[in-house]
């Protein structure tokens, strides 16, 4: 499929012609729900154990389908760029985090280590990030006080820094940072930048191209919107050129960590939540794009909406990363759509009902078409109030820094008539 357009590469990936036939010339890829291969000899088993033959072993090395779709987010990811690209999946997003990070942070090749992330980010990464790496294993954990600030990242940097971290478009507060910038401050210090791009996906914005290194995925979100099963990828660039680090570990990051930390953690995606995200990311352009415009719409209705005191939304000119936005969110190939390339700023918005907390709860309460949940990236339109829930442990341990606003409210847009939602927000918000 080299060469072939976006869309193609999602429905296609790498289930061709040639591999259909292997499969009795099944349209669709096939799903291995099976532990383990069996082999036609005890030469054959020892090959592929030793990774000298064709073969996958056991469920916890790899498994066919799991290939398949790794194959499939590698050449989604790496659109647009030249550099050769590979990826590994986990069970969840945030196992996607701890093994992108967590190699990284070996103390045998000297003093404590530091890592420079943007405090804009999900809470059980925070919690990750300050009670599993620095309370728990002595790593120093610097939080950029302004993630816009380049100077701010850079005073950050020095000799045990293991990698630059940053979340885009942030969740819930949907930030951005300049990746380009930062990509460099990476490249000077010879450590790996990792972008967490859960929210924008490939068909909005893909960091390798722009510079990142490394770039994580929860599946579980967009990529898997039928909300049916969990998933995480690990996307990475070849020959990272880090300093102190094996050959063996820059050359290929993500094979790295599927030979090794992977097999051994046993964080592994199960076969069929591979087939069913499969079958999700064919679709993740369009669906993309349909919900990032209704986002847009709703933003623009909310933000003038008496009973609303603020927006986050990336695609108004009020919101602080606005400028990033404009210049790195675009929807993939859409200028082969009518001649000009499109801005897309995702399906994630927050806002702030007048009256506080009390108004933001009754809200939720009154909310009919939406439903409360504590995910997003579905079909389904979602909404929750972050700072009692998905980033309450982070807010308690520190509320000084990144602080969720108590009141505000994060709406996921789906992919229902942009009409019925807004519809649904016009009645929560009335007051009674």
């Amino acid at each position: 499929m080299k060469g072939a357009r976006f869309t193609t590469l999602a429905i296609s990936g790498a289930y061709d012609h040639a591999e259909a036939a292997g499969h009795l010339g099944a349209l669709s890829e096939p799903a291995h729900l099976t532990t383990a291969q069996s082999f036609p000899s005890m030469d054959a088993m020892l090959a592929a154990t030793a990774e000298d033959g064709d073969g996958w072993v056991y469920a916890r090395r790899g498994n066919p389908t799991v290939r398949l779709l790794e194959q499939t987010v590698a050449a989604l990811e790496g659109y647009g760029t030249d550099a050769e690209v590979s990826a590994t999946l986990t069970a969840t997003g945030m196992g996607a985090i701890t093994l992108a990070t967590m190699p990284l942070l070996s103390t045998a090749a000297g003093p404590r280590p530091n890592i420079v992330a943007s405090p804009q980010c999900y809470g059980s990464t925070t919690m990750v990030f300050d009670k599993r790496y620095g309370q728990e294993r002595g790593v120093d954990v610097r939080w950029v006080a302004d993630p816009l600030s380049v100077d701010d990242w850079a005073r950050r940097i020095d000799d045990e820094t293991r990698f630059l971290y940053a979340e885009i478009p942030s969740n819930p507060t949907v930030q951005l940072v300049d990746i380009p910038a930062l990509s460099a401050l990476a490249r000077q210090a010879r450590i790996p930048l990792i972008v967490d791009a859960t929210l924008a996906t490939p068909a909005l914005l893909r960091p390798l191209a722009l510079g990142a290194d490394v770039v994580v995925h929860s599946l579980t979100k967009t990529a898997g919107a039928s909300g049916r099963s969990m998933g995480g990828a690990v996307i990475a660039r070849h020959d990272l050129g880090l300093r102190r680090r094996p050959a063996e570990l820059s050359a290929d990051y993500a094979g790295y960590l599927r030979r090794g930390p992977l097999r051994d953690m046993g964080a592994v995606i199960s076969p069929f939540n591979a087939w069913t995200i499969l079958a999700d990311v064919r679709e993740v352009r369009g669906r993309v794009d349909a919900m990032s415009r209704s986002a847009h719409q709703v933003a623009r209705y909310l933000d003038e909406h008496a009973g609303v005191t603020e927006v986050f939304y990336p695609g108004l000119e009020s919101h602080r990363s606005h400028h990033i936005a404009r210049r790195d969110m675009w929807l993939v190939d859409s200028e082969l759509d009518g001649g000009q390339a499109e801005n897309r700023f995702g399906f994630l918005l927050c806002f702030r009902p007048a009256g506080g907390v009390r108004a933001a709860h009754e809200a939720m309460d009154r909310l009919g078409l939406i439903w409360r949940a504590n995910n997003l990236g579905q079909v389904r339109s979602t909404a929750t109030i972050p700072g009692a829930t998905t980033h309450k442990q982070a807010a308690d341990a520190d509320p000084g820094r990144a602080p969720v606003p108590p009141d505000m409210i994060r709406l996921s847009v789906g992919i229902e008539h942009v009409d019925d939602i807004i519809a649904d927000l016009d009645q929560a918000l009335r007051t009674r």
